[in-house]
C-alpha cells in the first residue's frame, strides 16, 4: 500500500492543482492535510499579528469549502494544528506514508518551514516532493533562469510574453482514495488569538473564502456581468463590485490558481472578442509573477530595509504616533484616511488606495517602510507576500522601480480619482 499526504498550503483548490493530481497518479490513497501553523498567528517583530481576524475568517470558510469538495470525491482534509515539522511527521508514522507531496516555497520564512518538515521526514525516511503552483508562467518556462531575470518589470514582461507559453491547467480529480478521514475539528478564531470582525456594510464585496465563491466571483465578473471588457477605463475605481476583478483574495490562498483565470479569460475572448481591457487582466497577472520571480531571486533581501538597493539610506526607525495615525485615518489627508478606514474595517483597499497610503507612509510621514507592509499583512484579505512585500519596496524606492522616486501627490490624486468626494464621503462619515 503506497500511502501520501499532500500537504495543502496556500492551494486550496481542486481544480489545476499539480500536487494533488501528481500525488493521486503515484499513490495508492492520499492523506489531505492542513496544518495550522502556530508561527502564522504570531505577533511579529513590527507588532502587528502575522494574521488578522478578517484574513483568518477567510483561511477558514476557505478550507471549509475544501473540506466539502475533498469529502465530494471520497476523501476529506485532516487538519492539525502546530508546527508542520512535528504535526506532519505524526501522520506520517500513524498512517505509514512514504511520501508528503506540497506546492513549492519561495519566499524565505515558508522555505524554512519546508526545510524542517523535509528534515522531520528524512528522519522517518519519508520523501519529499514539492510543485511550483501558484505563477502563471512555470518557472521552467521562462526565457532567463532565475538569477538572470531582469529586476526591472518591463524588461521581464516583453521577453516573457514573447518567448514563454502559458501551460495547461490539471483537470480536476474524478475520486480521490483515501482512509477514512475524520470530520475536521475547525479552530475557533479565538484558539487562534483572534477576535471576529463583523464585516462592515460598506464593503465592495463581501468576499467569501474557497475555490466555490472563487469560480463563481470569475464566472460573474468575465461571463454574466462582461465586467471583464471594461477593467483597463475601470480598474481605478474606489467603490462598488466590479471596477476591478477582486480576484486577489482568492488567489493569495491559491482557491483559484493564475492558469485558470487565464485560460477562462482566453475562452471569453473567444467568445466576446480581445481588447485591451481583457490583456490588461493577463498584465496584472505577470506582475504577481515577477514579484514572486524576485522573490526567488532576491530572497531575504526583500524584507530588509534598504530591499535590493543596499546603497540607498531609508528610515529603520518609525514613530507610533504618526503610525497610529496612519492606521486609524486620523492623518491630515482625508483621502488617505478615508483608505486606511477601508482597510481596518473590510481588511480590503483598491489598488490606487494602496499606493497612495504607501506613498503617504514613505515619503510624507518618512517611517520605515517595513512597518507599513506588516500591517498589510496583518488587515489585508488578500495578503500575498510576495505582492505585498515587492509593492512595499517598490513605493519605498528600495525595490523593483526604475524610477528614483514613486511619489504620489495625495491632493492632486484625490481630485483625480475621488473629483465628487463620495469615496471620502462614504468612509469618513460614521
Amino acid at each position: 500500500m503506497k500511502r501520501s499526504i499532500v500537504w495543502f498550503k496556500t492551494d486550496l483548490r481542486l481544480e489545476d492543482n499539480e500536487t494533488l493530481v501528481k500525488a493521486i497518479a503515484q499513490s495508492d490513497e492520499v492523506i489531505p492535510v492542513y496544518c495550522f501553523d502556530d508561527a502564522h498567528f504570531a505577533t511579529t517583530s513590527f507588532g502587528f499579528k502575522k494574521t488578522g481576524s478578517i484574513r483568518a475568517q477567510f483561511l477558514l470558510e476557505s478550507l471549509q469549502d475544501l473540506d466539502k469538495n475533498l469529502r465530494d470525491l471520497g476523501s476529506g482534509l485532516l487538519i492539525l494544528r502546530g508546527k508542520p515539522e512535528v504535526e506532519i511527521a505524526k501522520v506520517v508514522e500513524q498512517f505509514k506514508v512514504s511520501k508528503v507531496y506540497a506546492k513549492r516555497e519561495v519566499a524565505q520564512e515558508e522555505k524554512q518551514s519546508e526545510k524542517k518538515v523535509v528534515d522531520s521526514l528524512f528522519k522517518l525516511r519519508c520523501e519529499f516532493e514539492s510543485y511550483s503552483t501558484s505563477t502563471l508562467y512555470h518557472a521552467e518556462d521562462l526565457p532567463f533562469s532565475i538569477k538572470d531575470i531582469p529586476d526591472v518589470f518591463t524588461n521581464f514582461r516583453k521577453k516573457t510574453e514573447k518567448d514563454a507559453v502559458v501551460r495547461d491547467i490539471f483537470a480536476k480529480p474524478g475520486k480521490i482514495n483515501s482512509p477514512e478521514i475524520p470530520a475536521a475539528i475547525w479552530p475557533t478564531l479565538e484558539e487562534l488569538g483572534l477576535e471576529f470582525t463583523k464585516m462592515d456594510a460598506r464593503v465592495v464585496l463581501p468576499f467569501t473564502g474557497g475555490e466555490t465563491a472563487a469560480i463563481n466571483r470569475l464566472n460573474h465578473y468575465f461571463f454574466k456581468t462582461k465586467s471583464i471588457s471594461n477593467y483597463k477605463e475601470t480598474r481605478n475605481g474606489l467603490i462598488g463590485a466590479n471596477y476591478s476583478s477582486k480576484f486577489s483574495a482568492w488567489l493569495a490562498l491559491g482557491c483559484i490558481s493564475p492558469r485558470f483565470i487565464y485560460h477562462e479569460l482566453k475562452k471569453y475572448e473567444s467568445e466576446f472578442g480581445a481588447n485591451e481591457s481583457t490583456y490588461w487582466l493577463v498584465f496584472e497577472l505577470l506582475w504577481r509573477d515577477f514579484f514572486r520571480f524576485m522573490f526567488k531571486k532576491h530572497q531575504s533581501k526583500m524584507f530588509q530595509p534598504s530591499g535590493i538597493a543596499a546603497e540607498k539610506e531609508i528610515p529603520k526607525s518609525v514613530s507610533d504616533q504618526l503610525l497610529q495615525q496612519w492606521i486609524n485615518g486620523t492623518t491630515k489627508e482625508d483621502f488617505v484616511n478615508a483608505n486606511m478606514i477601508e482597510l481596518k474595517l473590510t481588511g480590503f483597499m483598491s489598488n490606487r488606495g494602496r499606493q497612495n497610503v504607501a506613498s503617504y507612509f514613505c515619503n510624507d510621514l518618512k517611517l520605515d517602510w517595513r512597518y507599513g507592509a506588516a500591517y498589510f499583512e496583518q488587515q489585508l484579505v488578500d495578503y500575498d507576500e510576495c505582492s505585498n512585500w515587492g509593492n512595499w519596496a517598490y513605493i519605498a524606492g528600495v525595490g523593483n522601480d526604475p524610477r528614483e522616486s514613486r511619489y504620489f501627490n495625495i491632493e492632486k490624486q484625490a481630485a483625480v480619482y475621488d473629483k465628487t468626494k463620495s469615496y471620502r464621503n462614504l468612509w469618513l462619515t460614521n
